[in-house]
């Protein structure tokens, strides 16, 4: 170890979950100074990272990069996974991000939490090494948890951290991850979780459509969040809210939507992505909103309400498979 600890501080990529977490509290426990920087992207809830954060007393830095995130979806470098999540490209994407930091926050060199052999995809050796170079940072890399089984990178080498306190983690078990949490005083941490909505199968459903429709946009991409999706045309959707916070999101998401409520009834809302100027796609919409109210009658009145305008309409119930016809659904 040539240079004191604390010569040199680390940008961490911070998912919230108990290896980055891990990662983090390590280093700074062995006398390291980190910086944990959240990325945003559509597909990450946020929540989980800030809940994690704040149990332990991080400052975490929160970074959106969801244009740049965007753009690589459009091509990315390496094939996606089972569905449409591009780990390899994502995992670069967001080290290139946190080098692009280092002089901003006067740091050297980038950490994550990063455990070989734990997802089949990200995290092997050859991935490790793909991701390092597409991100341009390689050598300024280093993933505590398991880097012993790791070549040094600078780091390493330049001696900014001692050997000594890397750690030899690997395979999908964790109970060396819980041990280290008991040791580092980690009482408070998320159960383990996909986390990222590209990996789920109806979510990636959905995005295929928006992508074959042209409408990857950000409130687009926000909106797959939520709801039941139906595709009435090539520019109109119709969202409806499956529960009660579901029908918060969709009223806060609402500006500039058109939005469908039903008088007198409790159930869900409804949103519409673009104007239907058909008769018959209005009527459609009508009739599938109105389905998704089990405890009313087989008619009743439907307000839409369009800004400050509100008009009503009759909805009528319709049989499964008209739904079926529309939903964008595996189930």
């Amino acid at each position: 170890m040539k240079q004191n600890k604390s010569d040199y501080a680390a940008i961490a990529l911070f998912s919230g979950g108990l290896d980055s977490l891990l990662a983090v509290k390590w280093m700074q426990k062995s006398g390291y100074k980190v910086y944990p920087v959240y990325f945003l992207t559509p597909y990450m809830p946020i929540e989980r990272a800030l809940e994690s954060a704040r149990d332990n007393g991080l400052d975490l830095i929160v970074r959106d990069i969801t244009a740049e995130h965007l753009k690589m979806m459009h091509n990315p470098e390496t094939s996606f996974g089972k569905n449409l999540n591009p780990c390899i490209d994502c995992h670069a994407l967001m080290f290139r991000s946190a080098g692009n930091m280092l002089e901003e926050l006067n740091a050297r060199y980038l950490i994550s939490g990063e455990v070989i052999g734990q997802r089949p995809m990200s995290q092997r050796s050859n991935a490790m090494n793909q991701v390092g170079n597409l991100s341009g940072y390689r050598e300024l890399i280093i993933r505590p948890l398991c880097q012993k089984l790791l070549r040094d990178t600078a780091p390493l080498s330049e001696g900014w951290v001692d050997a000594a306190d890397m750690l030899d983690f690997h395979g999908r078990g964790r109970t060396r991850q819980l041990d280290l949490a008991s040791e580092l005083g980690i009482t408070r941490f998320p159960p383990p979780a996909g986390g990222c909505l590209l990996t789920d199968k109806n979510y990636t459903l959905r995005l295929r459509d928006l992508i074959s429709h042209q409408q990857m946009d950000k409130e687009n991409l926000e909106l797959l969040k939520y709801g039941r999706h139906f595709r009435l045309t090539d520019t109109t959707k119709l969202i409806i809210g499956r529960d009660e916070k579901e029908n918060g999101s969709l009223e806060r998401i609402c500006q500039g939507y058109t939005l469908l409520k039903a008088k007198d009834q409790i159930g869900p809302l409804g949103l519409l992505t673009g104007e239907l100027t058909d008769p018959l796609m209005l009527d459609l919409a009508l009739k599938i909103f109105w389905t998704y109210h089990p405890k009313a009658p087989q008619s009743g009145t439907i307000i839409i309400q369009q800004g400050k305008k509100a008009t009503e309409y009759n909805g009528q119930k319709v049989g499964p498979e008209l739904l079926k016809q529309y939903r964008i659904s595996y189930d």
